[in-house]
């Protein structure tokens, strides 16, 4: 047994090179993240983390340092399936889901980081195993670009070595949102992927209309049109209409990842390793999707998630997020021809480069 000897928090606020802009989120001018580093008494060190759009950062911190840090000392860091279950039920009254599920996260990548150093493995192998690379998409939060820089983004992902691009959707007329989406279906060509994302902004009747609009772009999937709870009403968007439809970025529990593939009609399934409970917690939630056979893919941080996608067969899409938190490690993702390659160190394959977050760090 390595029984854990200590866990430091620490939350950065890490601007953005420019303000960014979605149908409900709003603007973002910076993001949060909150990193969990514990050192066992084997000297064994792991690193993990989280994220936020901007909000909720210090109640994250919080809850790691009052309620998690105290019941983890001296408890085992091999035993991740068992203090991934203690953690559940030791917030569980305060938790089920939201900054519970982004705290537990955290530290669920930090044991997983140790379990990989200590057995000398990289995180692809020790997830799965079925490969090092998977497919990449470039996702834009842009809703408040004008068509031409929106353009300029587009063609700058496909410059960059992308054939696929995500875009948002949520303008005030639907015709303005399919006079954009014509515009870069042209810019991509046929034959790269196109996806759109509401970010929950439309009602059901609203997410309809608008799917059977996008109909002719030939788009991959339809992202978050209505609020996720809602399952049933993203099966009435489904059954009304021919664009898939994806979700599972604001999923945290793993009851709501089963509400979501068992009634939601998906055919994508985005479980966010920084808030559904970690590396456990995304592995779960994929098995779920894999069962309901829909294509399993992820949601931001695609410096951790390229390894997770990466070790399941039949991998779906890796998001590159538009939040940059690799350009904060030692190792930006990496893209081959049209794939992004997981890394071969032994832990998360995220290191980071703690004087260039000390740099660029926002105190409130």
């Amino acid at each position: 047994m390595d029984k854990i000897k200590s866990i430091q928090s620490k939350l950065f606020r890490v601007p953005l090179a420019e303000t960014l802009v979605d149908a409900k989120h709003g603007a973002h001018t910076h993001f949060e993240l909150i990193t969990v580093t514990i050192e066992t008494e084997q000297g064994l060190i792991g690193t993990g983390y989280t994220y936020t759009g901007g909000r909720g950062g210090q109640a994250v911190l919080a809850m790691l340092e009052y309620d998690l840090a105290p019941m983890l000392i001296n408890q085992d860091a091999a035993a991740i399936d068992v203090l991934y279950d203690e953690m559940q039920w030791h917030i569980h009254y305060v938790g089920r889901g939201g900054i519970a599920s982004f705290a537990i996260s955290a530290v669920d990548i930090a044991l997983w980081d140790i379990q990989g150093i200590r057995t000398e493995q990289a995180l692809w192998k020790m997830a799965g195993g079925h490969g090092k690379t998977c497919k990449a998409y470039c996702g834009g939060i842009d809703l408040n670009f004008p068509l031409e820089k929106l353009l300029d983004n587009v063609k700058g992902y496909i410059a960059d070595g992308f054939n696929a691009v995500k875009i948002k959707i949520g303008q005030p007329e639907l015709k303005t949102d399919i006079e954009r989406i014509e515009a870069v279906r042209n810019v991509l060509g046929e034959d790269r992927a196109f996806m759109v994302d509401a970010n929950y902004a439309l009602s059901v009747d609203q997410a309809i209309t608008a799917a059977n609009a996008f109909h002719p772009y030939n788009l991959l999937w339809f992202e978050e049109p209505t609020i996720p709870d809602d399952y049933f009403g993203y099966a009435r968007i489904a059954a009304q209409t021919k664009l898939p439809l994806a979700m599972g970025e604001n999923l945290h529990t793993i009851q709501e990842f089963e509400l979501a593939c068992n009634h939601a009609s998906l055919s994508f399934l985005q479980p966010d390793a920084s808030n559904c409970g970690g590396i456990t917690g995304w592995l779960r939630a994929a098995k779920l999707g894999q069962q309901a056979r829909l294509s399993v893919c992820s949601h931001g941080m695609q410096e951790l998630h390229v390894s997770l996608l990466a070790s399941q067969a039949d991998a779906g899409w890796l998001e590159v997020h538009s939040f940059p938190i690799d350009q904060y490690t030692h190792r930006p993702l990496v893209v081959e021809q049209f794939q992004a390659v997981a890394s071969d160190e032994p832990g998360s394959g995220v290191q980071f480069n703690w004087e260039k977050l000390d740099s660029v760090h926002q105190p409130l």
